[in-house]
């Protein structure tokens, strides 16, 4: 039996349907069914079989058959089958039952799904033939292959298009551009199916293509791309050789002609006309040339340049590498004066050349250039251009902190631009002086900038930027870092540290920031806590076996760190005694002068444990009454917060009632209104009101009730006032002061601004504008025009006409 199962289909006879014959193959001698006869009778007789003289291991079958019946594909059959039913074939392995099947009593096979030999070329199936009746295997188990054979049923593709590609311009005939290529999915083993054909269906004459590789060639000499940039070209690739009947695909392929330097620049204009005003800067642009050039990219690249010209030490020329313009700049201040036009001789040339091209040269261009200087009224220029100020903190208001001058002599009038309204500059002088207190702490640097402009003419204006540094003067005192707060232990030991306290300074002192704590004098002799100042450990630790440099080591170290201990005097604490205590700390700097403030220390007697870890701090624990429900704890918060609301809305209302616009007459020393009979005096009248107050400059110290129904407008000085209305000192500081009171106290009167007019009066240039005094004087002027103006103003000319004895007016 081992052996008739080694001999592999000995009696099976295998058909082929498609391009095989029916072949058969059959046993020599005499065989008998495997039924008949006793087991070893059969393996006497398969003992005496012969090796079949043909062994066929493979079907073949064409792909994509299209009809409705199932494909036939073969037959498998054995010499013991007699036709009788008694054999019962089984097919297993790659595609059994699902793709193919098989007639278990005739051996027939069939494909009953389409077969796509580009899906699966082949199936590996395994074949067995049984007793029908008893299930036992008469023949071997045996494995065949059944192959998919290609038709042209796939057409070429290009699996990497459309392509994109470049090649130079006024390139020559064959040079190449890019290789296609297509792929064509049917056997290229088996006909002609995958043999592909190339040609340009779009794009001739300018490229060709090779039937065979795909590769693109150029085709037209001398393709410019300044008339013609941009190609596209269509490739066919056909199967079958290209012959009748074949599949054929396309692609397209952009082709972009990439520039090179075959064009020359030149200038549109060959002259060009330009002016700068004498006042321009150095480096400023005086005018551009530009000089066209029809390449692209690094082609048209420029570089220009002064070749001749009367200016060449005046003027210079950059070249803009983004719009490849050149820009003529002021190489040198100018002067109406001194020459009025230059005459310059501009040069533009590519500075890539291309060997093959130079005969198309030459590749640089001139044009001439006349510049006109034009005269212009130069604003003011300060000396220097910039003024750096540094000025202590606590400078007094109105004090001049610099001297601010300008070149120009036509400048009268100064103006400054300080959003802080920090500083004021005089508009004569250019003196900056302060109007308001300083604070380091606040703004340590002010950056402002100071005007100046021409009186005959406002629009020249002059400016300069003046940094002020403001230094730091001792005006705050240290306080405490944080809230302390600190906790004792009931068993705590006397001389047990309890809480580190440290303090902090806002100012900046150049030595650096050295506190020193003490008790404050009320507290001097507290019998539970003391204080200890670590800067003070330092004179304990200079003992002999420390030497100086250690010991200032150590002071430099222990002076950082301005911090002092808390430390308990006794024992015993206990919380139903007393469980808060409040300990007064004095804190001083190191400034001049010493400044020094006052913090408390809370501390709280708790119970601990033996571990030192706080249990409990309360004398007593506060027990939350159990009847009281959280429906009534909502109650309750509910009304208090309803109370809250209407609080805050009648103190609302309180406050949008207006005020009194006018300030208390004992306050207001300025203001009063004197009634009297006598005409004024003008300037000279000092009757009226005491004008002493004016000469005190502390009365900017007063205090001044707020107005809130609006906000004052503060308007800048005048611009023109005379050089010769000189303001004296004391009047002026008062006036600051003034200013800086409206400027502190936005709600403060007075609200109209401030303004500066002519002086007026007996001593002044314009004499007594008042007109109290018009009618006691002899003037000889008449008002019989009056008369001729019609009814409305008959009153007048009865009070000023002139009359006859009549009583008529003349």
């Amino acid at each position: 039996m081992r052996n008739a199962k080694n001999l592999f289909g000995l009696g099976v006879s295998l058909y082929f349907w498609g391009l095989m014959d029916l072949t058969t193959t059959v046993l020599s001698g005499s065989a008998r069914p495997l039924t008949e006869g006793p087991e070893d009778n059969l393996s006497d007789k398969l003992h005496q079989r012969m090796k079949r003289s043909w062994v066929w291991n493979q079907f073949f079958v064409l792909e994509e058959y299209t009809g409705t019946d199932p494909l036939y594909v073969g037959k498998l059959h054995s010499d013991m089958d007699r036709g009788d039913g008694s054999i019962k074939y089984i097919l297993s392995g790659e595609g059994a039952g699902i793709v193919f099947t098989i007639d278990d009593t005739t051996g027939d096979i069939h494909a009953i799904q389409r077969l796509d030999r580009e899906e699966r070329s082949q199936y590996t199936l395994r074949a067995q033939a049984l007793d029908r009746r008893t299930g036992r295997p008469m023949e071997p188990e045996s494995e065949f292959i059944i192959k998919i054979q290609d038709i042209n049923d796939n057409e070429p593709k290009f699996l990497d298009g459309p392509y994109v590609a470049s090649v130079p311009e006024m390139s020559p005939v064959g040079t190449s551009v890019i290789q296609v290529t297509a792929t064509d999915a049917d056997d290229p083993t088996y006909g002609n199916s995958a043999r592909v054909v190339y040609s340009i269906l779009q794009g001739q004459p300018y490229f060709s293509v090779d039937s065979r590789t795909g590769l693109i060639r150029t085709a037209l000499m001398n393709m410019d791309r300044e008339a013609k940039e941009y190609y596209e070209v269509i490739v066919q690739a056909k199967d079958m050789g290209g012959q009748l009947g074949g599949l054929a695909g396309t692609t397209t392929v952009n082709i972009t002609l990439s520039d090179v330097n075959d064009n020359p620049p030149r200038f549109p204009q060959k002259h060009y006309q330009m002016s700068v005003l004498e006042s321009a800067p150095v480096s400023s642009t005086v005018g551009r040339v530009v000089a066209k050039d029809l390449d692209e990219g690094i082609n048209a690249e420029m570089k220009y340049s002064l070749v001749d010209g009367d200016g060449l030490d005046v003027f210079d020329i950059n070249t803009d590498p983004n719009y490849q313009v050149g820009i003529i700049t002021v190489r040198k201040p100018l002067s109406f004066e001194s020459k009025k036009s230059y005459t310059l001789k501009v040069e533009g040339a590519n500075p890539h050349l291309e060997m093959r091209f130079l005969n198309l040269g030459p590749f640089r261009d001139t044009t001439t250039v006349h510049i006109s200087v034009e005269d212009v009224d130069e604003p003011p220029v300060f000396e220097p251009s910039f003024y750096f100020v540094e000025v202590p903190e606590d400078v007094e208001i109105g004090a001049t902190i610099q001297i601010i001058s300008a070149k120009d002599p036509d400048v009268t009038n100064n103006s400054i631009s300080d959003p802080g309204r920090f500083f004021y500059v005089d508009i004569t002088s250019g003196a900056l002086m302060t109007a308001r207190p300083l604070d380091r702490e606040d703004v340590s640097w002010h950056n402002i900038t100071v005007l100046a402009m021409e009186l005959n003419n406002p629009s020249q204006v002059g400016s300069v930027s003046v940094t002020v540094k403001v230094l730091d003067v001792n005006d705050n005192a240290p306080e405490f870092a944080r809230f302390y707060e600190a906790f004792v232990c009931e068993n705590a030991k006397a001389g047990q540290l309890i809480q580190t306290v440290s303090a902090i300074d806002r100012d900046d002192p150049q030595e650096g920031q050295h506190f020193y704590y003490s008790l404050a004098p009320e507290a001097a002799n507290n019998p539970n806590f003391t204080l200890r100042d670590n800067q003070g450990l330092v004179v304990r630790l200079q003992a002999s076996w420390i030497t100086r440099v250690e010991i200032a080591f150590i002071q430099k170290e222990m002076l950082k760190d301005n911090t002092a201990w808390i430390l308990t005097r006794r024992s015993g604490f206990r919380q139903h005694e007393q469980n808060i205590f409040y300990l007064p700390i004095l804190i001083s700097d190191n400034g001049r002068p010493v400044l020094s403030s006052t913090g408390t220390l809370t501390v709280h007697v708790c119970s601990c444990d033996e571990g030192g870890m706080v249990m409990s701090c309360n004398a007593e624990a506060y027990v939350l009454p159990v009847s009281l429900s959280r429906g009534a704890l909502i109650a309750i918060l509910a009304c208090i917060f309803v109370l809250l609301v209407l609080v805050l809305l009648i103190l609302s209302m309180r406050r949008q009632r207006k005020q009194p616009y006018i300030i208390d007459e004992e306050e207001n020393i300025h203001e009063n209104i004197v009634r009297y009979d006598d005409e004024g005096g003008g300037e000279e009248d000092t009757e009226a009101f005491d004008i002493a107050a004016m000469w005190n400059p502390r009365e900017a110290q007063l205090v001044v009730k707020n107005r809130q129904d609006m906000l004052p407008e503060i308007e800048s000085l005048s611009r023109y006032v005379p050089q010769a209305c000189v303001m004296d000192n004391n009047v002026h500081n008062y006036v600051l002061a003034k200013l800086y009171e409206a400027d502190m106290d936005l709600w403060a009167p007075p609200f109209d601004s401030l303004q500066t007019y002519m002086f007026e009066g007996n001593g002044s240039v314009a004499e007594s504008l008042s007109s109290l005094q018009s009618v006691t004087t002899d003037s000889d002027q008449s008002y019989d025009y009056l008369t001729d103006w019609g009814p409305r103003f008959k009153k007048l000319a009865e009070m000023y006409g002139a009359t006859d004895s009549s009583g008529a007016l003349w």
